[in-house]
């Protein structure tokens, strides 16, 4: 086997123990169905959409092998990414051009998050440190009681910060003073990560371990509904793994959301209910088009679903065992990355291979969009930016 994929196959069957309990460091895609498990080897094809690279920078060390899913977020003109060695640094979009950097003591784990005029992000220690989005200077600390793997949300005057422990908690966006805080309890085994968090007006939707979507409200915690994404069914603790580890996706009033076990559905933001249910899906998360919901699976299959019916549009098997990341959508593409550093480029109208590039490294975390510019971190600290022509 070549060192890469052994260095894989390590990587996706180790467990830790994390805070009482065990998290399977699902870097590359978890479990697979096909006899080999060898990595699927990337066919020629001929282009159809031109990709050129605008810019590539270092933001500090990156992940490497915790399993993390870095990956930077885009607000107005700027990009703002943090490196588990490297602190937070913000950069022109288009340029990439550094505005300022926070050379962080903590280890970097979760975020940023950007809203309100503050990035905020969480550490393996449980620290959370708020910025000012302007020029980086320190605005407070606070701490949580394990370690921040999802991003922090920031609204209504307060961040919100999900914790790997399942606890949800809410700090005033001025002070760092903490307003309140929900527990959830967490399965035995879960995928290595925690479910980001989607904010509605005056709610916010969180997504569980135990494969669920609950809404809470922003002002006092109280939980409005809770739906399941999927239910944690199975003889053993690894066949009811149904983490829902990537913050929903919101479309007005309709949540996207997707679970490990294959499973995505569209759910009615006020009520809970569920409009639509597919057998497709992944702990990594959908991202939406306007017709569509893109979708990867632990094996690497994307997928294309129906907005309003969640019926199979495609599927595109070509990526199988090459731990395909969480899609993002540019201009008529959807983007991923993959195992070896490559980014692909699919057709929205029928998932074929668009266009192809390497950033190298292993790149676990979603890339992300703005003003058809698709951004994406690796796992050693390098960011790049693509541009479609």
């Amino acid at each position: 086997m070549h060192t890469t994929a052994k260095l894989l196959a390590t990587a996706i069957i180790s467990v830790t123990l994390v805070t009482g309990c065990s998290s399977v460091k699902n870097l590359f895609g978890g479990k697979k169905k096909d006899k080999t498990g060898e990595p699927a080897k990337l066919v020629e094809f001929t282009p159809v959409a031109s990709v050129s690279k605008l810019w590539t920078v270092s933001v500090g060390k990156g992940e490497k092998l915790l399993g993390i899913g870095q990956h930077p977020v885009i607000n107005g003109d700027h990009v703002f990414a943090a490196a588990v060695d490297g602190g937070v640094t913000a950069l022109d979009l288009h340029s990439g051009a550094t505005v300022w950097t926070y050379p962080s003591k903590a280890r970097i784990s979760g975020g940023p998050g950007v809203g309100e005029g503050l990035v905020v992000v969480g550490g393996l220690e449980g620290e959370v440190i708020a910025l000012d989005a302007s020029d980086g200077s320190e605005k407070w600390t606070a701490k949580v009681n394990n370690e921040v793997l999802s991003a922090p949300a920031i609204g209504n005057g307060m961040v919100f910060v999900h914790s790997n422990d399942g606890r949800v908690t809410a700090f005033d966006s001025n002070t760092g003073e903490r307003r309140w805080f929900h527990s959830v309890e967490v399965p035995a085994l879960t995928v290595r990560g925690t479910g980001g968090i989607t904010l509605g007006p005056g709610i916010l939707f969180v997504g569980g371990d135990n494969g669920s979507l609950t809404a809470m409200n922003m002002n006092d915690g109280n939980v409005l509904w809770t739906t399941p994404v999927a239910e944690p069914d199975g003889r053993t603790e690894l066949e009811r793994m149904a983490d829902v580890d990537a913050a929903p996706a919101l479309d007005g009033t309709t949540l996207y959301a997707s679970s490990y076990k294959n499973h995505t559905v569209a759910i009615d933001g006020p009520s809970g209910q569920i409009m639509w249910n597919s057998d497709h899906g992944g702990a990594r998360g959908a991202s939406l088009s306007n017709s569509a919901v893109v979708v990867t699976d632990k094996d690497g299959n994307v997928f294309g679903l129906d907005k309003n019916s969640g019926g199979s549009l495609w599927q595109q098997p070509g990526l199988l065992n090459r731990g395909v990341t969480a899609p993002a959508v540019q201009g008529d593409y959807a983007v991923v990355g993959d195992y070896e550093g490559v980014l692909h480029w699919l057709r929205l109208n029928d998932g074929a291979f668009a266009a192809r590039s390497k950033l190298g490294g292993v790149i676990v975390g979603k890339p992300v969009s703005a003003d058809n510019i698709v951004i994406v971190q690796n796992n050693e600290g390098k960011l790049s930016a693509f541009a479609l022509q």
